[in-house]
């Protein structure tokens, strides 16, 4: 077994990025809790994975933000189902600090960075007409300058307490590796299937 899980993981994902199968091999379903304990799932896509933890983008006034301001802990499960391999996360939220939210908001299609703008994301919408304006109207507040990055839109970090790699076996006897933080490192253990 490695030592290091985000190693371990970056490999698997690199693998799932060379799979012509997988589309899109940084989705991966966030888990947060909402009022009254209400969990609530989406897909997301991780952006950048490091020591740190698992990083991804949105509004700060969307549904999975106001969740985890309050409640600041998720779950990330990724799976790659034509590799026959998952990865299970839970962990601490953290807000990436601005520069970082910068520096990935400027790599953005300009069409999307005019949607961070345009998007009142999770808020009820009128109709698609409502949006389409909006659209309109930041398309020519910004019509031949930089897009700046909202004070409104940042980036999320799953800092890991657990991580868990499953590959699946024959007749169901799938290999589990549970990874658990322990102070600087992590302390691992084989998991029945």
């Amino acid at each position: 077994m490695t030592e290091d899980p985000i190693k371990k993981f970056i490999s698997w994902q690199e693998q799932a990025k060379r799979h012509q199968g997988i589309l899109e091999p940084t989705a991966a379903s966030l888990a947060t809790l909402g009022d009254g304990g209400q969990p609530s799932a989406r897909i997301i896509l991780v952006k950048q994975v490091d020591a740190r933890g698992f990083v991804f983008y949105t509004n700060m006034q969307s549904r999975k933000s106001e969740e985890l301001k309050a409640h600041p802990k998720a779950a990330l499960c990724f799976h790659w189902m034509p590799l026959r391999l998952q990865v299970r996360i839970e962990g601490n939220a953290e807000v990436v600090d601005d520069k970082e939210a910068d520096e990935y908001f400027a790599t953005r299609p300009r069409e999307s960075r005019i949607g961070s703008w345009s998007s009142k994301q999770s808020q009820r919408l009128s109709g698609r007409e409502e949006l389409v304006k909006a659209v309109a109207e930041n398309t020519k507040k910004f019509d031949r300058q930089d897009v700046p990055r909202p004070d409104f839109w940042s980036g999320w970090r799953i800092v890991p307490q657990a991580i868990e790699f499953w590959e699946e076996g024959e007749n169901r006897l799938h290999e589990r590796e549970l990874y658990v933080r322990k102070g600087e490192g992590w302390e691992v253990s084989k998991l029945y299937p």
